[in-house]
């Protein structure tokens, strides 16, 4: 596995993409864009714990104030024992740190935590956009900054598919040949077998 890292190129391409999705500019404007919204997440959840008194909106008025002490923020406070924003906040640092983890070849090296990475941001982030258009229809009232950090919910979610795509058509081709699902297994945490190391470089085109 050391020998392999020593010779793969970092920048190579990952197919079927011209690019490597686990470039570390890629995951650094994931991260970034991630801590940005955790940080309007966390603004918000100030609020909810009356810590601040009001919520700046230039666009509806008080309506993100209605939405964040609506009943249904209430009731989601009382169910995960937290206010929702700050839940989100939370939610948006594990990505940012799961973006910066690991190396520009991770979707290869630790398939585990491109995965960890990918239901993180993909399923959550499509989850959370939903909730936060549901919530808004019925409270009735919009909060501008809710919309915006379901906006970047989604912007991450396609940022981030990418790489999520490659590491599973990797571990995909390592079973497929490997016939079995021990090799695809091993290989999902990062401790592939010889015909999952001569994949890597068929995949890769690396000499």
């Amino acid at each position: 596995m050391s020998e392999l890292r020593q010779h793969l190129d970092p920048t190579v391409e990952a197919p079927p993409f011209d690019y490597n999705p686990s470039s570390m500019p890629q995951r650094l404007r994931i991260g970034a864009l991630a801590l940005v919204a955790g940080a309007i997440a966390l603004y918000m959840g100030f609020f909810q714990w009356g810590w601040i008194d009001s919520v700046w909106d230039p666009v509806f008025g008080n309506g993100s104030e209605t939405v964040l002490s609506s009943e249904e923020s209430e009731a989601m406070h009382r169910f995960i024992g937290l206010p929702d924003a700050v839940f989100g906040a939370w939610a948006y640092l594990t990505e940012a740190v799961l973006a910066f983890a690991g190396s520009t070849r991770r979707w290869q090296f630790r398939p585990w935590l491109v995965v960890l990475f990918g239901i993180d941001v993909i399923p959550l982030g499509i989850v959370s956009a939903i909730l936060v258009v549901l919530q808004g229809v019925s409270v009735g009232a919009w909060c501008f900054l809710c919309l915006t950090t379901a906006l970047i919910s989604l912007v991450l979610v396609v940022m981030a598919y990418d790489e999520v795509w490659s590491a599973l058509r990797y571990l995909h081709r390592v079973w497929r040949d490997e016939e079995g699902w021990r090799p695809a297994w091993n290989t999902f945490w990062g401790r592939p077998s010889p015909r999952a190391v001569e994949i890597a470089y068929e995949m890769t085109g690396d000499e």
